[in-house]
């Protein structure tokens, strides 16, 4: 706790803190696939107005859903393959890297997805100890771990991310800050102790994904970075490298749950991706089977295999519903196949009533 509060301050970490964090580089290509630039909708999206659920109903335009009560450093809107939308606040813009936290998460389940494809890993419904043996006889609750309750956050695991500081809670806050900051994230893994039996409930936390990461590496005998790079920074045509961050130089662990650092529109690119059914450029990146499994409506998970659905905000929804990845901050990656949509959001803060995914979906249901 005492090196997350050296590290980022009483604050916490913001989008920026990469640039005090140990991180490796996700390297990209020498190609670039930009983004066309299409006849701007800014004026016609800026004079819409949105609103929020009962009682409160708040009717904003699209700029001060965007910022109310939160900070928004920028926004850009994809139609057809083509920029329509994009707007920056205060020195950000469509290049500067900026950590993406949470939507790490739902590109570990793509990288998840591609192991899977390559032989890698066996199948979703292999127990975690197949992939770390060291976790066998600690807890019989290893052994019923799986990779698809990894994905849908039903690992039983004892562990909450409560980043809210609270002497109540000071062995909770401990752990969330010790998977943030500490130097050897498997030491943690293996002390780690369960709440319930696996797949039983479903309960959000970040250590999942931390495991998922591990899983990934320790199958594919690849760095989480390098394999990022090689299966999809190359291939999408990212136009920067991004970042990832590491427990440390020593052990050398992906922050697999939150720790991406990339721009704005190469974020839109894994939209692109998705929107594509898994092809890029007539080349298959991930099997199309993987992207319906991950993102098909499911009426009983509100996180279905590290992504949600609009459809679980108590929000009003189109007639399409898209779905979504998000981070704290509200780092946001919506995507709306029906509609061909592409919205990405880069924030310091959200604390206002606007879910930027709602408004995200407003937009597509009226947009034509």
């Amino acid at each position: 706790m005492m090196r997350g509060l050296c590290t980022d301050g009483l604050e916490g970490p913001d989008i920026f803190s990469f640039e005090h964090h140990v991180h490796d580089t996700i390297a990209n290509g020498e190609q670039s696939f930009m983004f066309q630039e299409a006849e701007s909708r800014a004026d016609w999206i800026d004079t819409l107005h949105f609103y929020n659920q009962p009682p409160q109903c708040v009717n904003m335009t699209f700029v001060e859903a965007m910022n109310y009560k939160s900070q928004t450093q920028g926004v850009m809107i994809i139609h057809d393959d083509s920029i329509v939308y994009e707007k920056y606040w205060g020195d950000f813009s469509a290049d500067r890297l900026a950590t993406v936290f949470s939507v790490s998460k739902s590109i570990t389940s793509l990288l998840c997805g591609i192991a899977i494809d390559e032989g890698y890993i066996q199948s979703i419904d292999d127990p975690v100890t197949r992939y770390l043996p060291e976790l066998k006889g600690k807890d019989p609750g290893w052994d019923k771990l799986t990779i698809r309750y990894l994905l849908n956050m039903k690992s039983g695991l004892d562990f909450d991310d409560e980043y809210e500081f609270n002497i109540k809670e000071l062995k909770t806050v401990n752990a969330i800050a010790k998977l943030n900051y500490g130097h050897n994230l498997m030491k943690q893994i293996r002390g780690l102790k369960f709440r319930c039996e696996p797949g039983t409930k479903f309960h959000y936390e970040s250590m999942t994904t931390a495991i998922l990461g591990v899983i990934i590496e320790r199958a594919t005998g690849r760095r989480y970075a390098d394999y990022l790079s090689e299966k999809v920074w190359k291939p999408l045509q990212m136009e920067s490298v991004a970042l990832i961050n590491v427990d440390s130089r020593r052990h050398d662990v992906a922050h697999a749950f939150g720790g991406i650092t990339c721009t704005l529109k190469d974020l839109a690119k894994i939209g692109r991706l998705y929107l594509n059914n898994g092809m890029w450029e007539g080349k298959r990146i991930v099997s199309e089977d993987w992207i319906h499994l991950t993102t098909d409506y499911d009426p009983k998970s509100r996180y279905h295999y590290s992504w949600y659905d609009v459809r679980f905000e108590n929000q009003p929804t189109g007639q399409y519903p898209g779905f979504y990845a998000i981070g704290i901050c509200s780092q946001v990656l919506y995507v709306n196949p029906h509609k061909n949509l592409i919205m990405v959001r880069i924030g310091l803060s959200n604390n206002g009533w606007a879910i930027i995914p709602a408004v995200f979906e407003q937009l597509s249901d009226v947009y034509n």
